[in-house]
């Protein structure tokens, strides 16, 4: 079994995290199932979200009596104390805990800190002394806002999107974390579906010892898959290292992570997945991308405005309207029984 370590709130558990974002899609006791099978196959980390709708709800279900068996984190997306408190008393109750082990604010556009007029840092500092969060921790998409979460020593967790597609900025996060015994949650481990190989993703994160992946479990199978890590996780081989360095051709650049933050749309388009789509069929076909509801939502891509807004809520900084046309571009040439013209994803 792989283990790591959060830094400083020296919680140890295995390499897998279980991402519980998906299991809002899902019947509540089809993912009561998966959560417990998830801990008897090894798995003792569970990350969810006040926004994931009923996520949190499942996992209280799930775990309830269970509690000291397990590391929750979860996240607010608060804006004010005031939010904070009722965000904090909410996940506790749908929990059905009254602790939380890491307490996340969740991909805020600042990094909150002690005298910053929010009050969100002061009202995490209170509820830690109460007894009701264990760590104060962030989520964030922005390189600049998770620089600045490392650099202040005020946060004993970062969740940062981490995978084999990652460049130096990065892998030097990474390093900052380890330089501050600041513990390092990655998301995004399989690059939102268009990373296939789980064997690849997971050993190249377990170069990283202060890493912890948290995989997005939806299905049985893709549980079944993450659980024969735990007592044979994959390791580099010269197999994987080619099939990453290939990935990393295609993939590497502008290309949409599907992280959402660009939405919504003012004309309804579901930009977090046309805004990939050509990728989605290279990499994950699926009879649903073109059925007429994929076909509907694709050419919604039509009644784009161009009014810039998506580009501007982008943390990845990419030109959303123009990956929105080229990949509707990409699309109707599939349709019509074309190959996808080159792009530059």
């Amino acid at each position: 079994m792989s283990t790591v370590t959060l830094g400083k709130t020296g919680i140890v558990t295995d390499r897998n995290g279980f991402g519980a974002l998906p299991i809002q899609r899902i019947p509540k006791e089809d993912a009561v199932k998966l959560l417990r099978k998830a801990y008897h196959g090894g798995m003792t980390f569970f990350d969810t979200a006040r926004a994931y709708t009923d996520s949190e709800e499942k996992l209280g279900c799930a775990f309830e009596g269970m509690r000291s068996h397990i590391y929750i984190a979860t996240k607010t997306a608060a804006g004010t104390a005031d939010e904070f408190w009722k965000d904090l008393e909410t996940s506790l109750t749908l929990l059905k805990t009254d602790y939380i082990d890491i307490y996340q604010f969740h991909n805020p556009a600042f990094c909150p800190k002690p005298g910053d007029e929010s009050g969100l840092y002061e009202a995490a500092l209170k509820a830690k002394e109460q007894g009701k969060i264990r760590f104060i921790s962030i989520t964030n998409h922005r390189l600049q806002v998770a620089r600045e979460a490392v650099e202040s020593d005020l946060y004993d967790t970062l969740q940062f999107p981490f995978c084999y597609l990652s460049g130096e900025p990065e892998l030097n996060l990474v390093s900052g974390c380890q330089q501050h015994n600041m513990g390092f949650i990655a998301m995004k481990a399989l690059s939102g579906g268009l990373i296939t190989n789980s064997a690849a993703a997971y050993a190249f994160a377990a170069q990283y010892p202060d890493v912890l992946p948290i995989w997005g479990v939806q299905r049985e199978h893709e549980l079944d898959e993450f659980l024969s890590y735990v007592e044979h996780p994959p390791v580099i081989t010269d197999q994987i290292r080619a099939l990453i360095e290939q990935d990393r051709k295609q993939l590497c650049g502008s290309f949409c992570r599907g992280c959402g933050y660009c939405m919504p749309c003012p004309v309804g388009i579901e930009i977090n997945n046309c805004a990939r789509m050509s990728l989605l069929l290279r990499r994950s076909p699926s009879d649903s991308h073109l059925s007429q509801e994929g076909q509907a939502k694709m050419m919604k891509i039509k009644e784009c405005l161009h009014c810039g807004k998506c580009a501007s809520k982008c943390p990845y900084g990419l030109d959303t309207p123009a990956l929105l046309e080229q990949n509707l571009k990409d699309y109707e040439e599939i349709l019509a029984g074309k190959e996808m013209s080159p792009t530059n994803f």
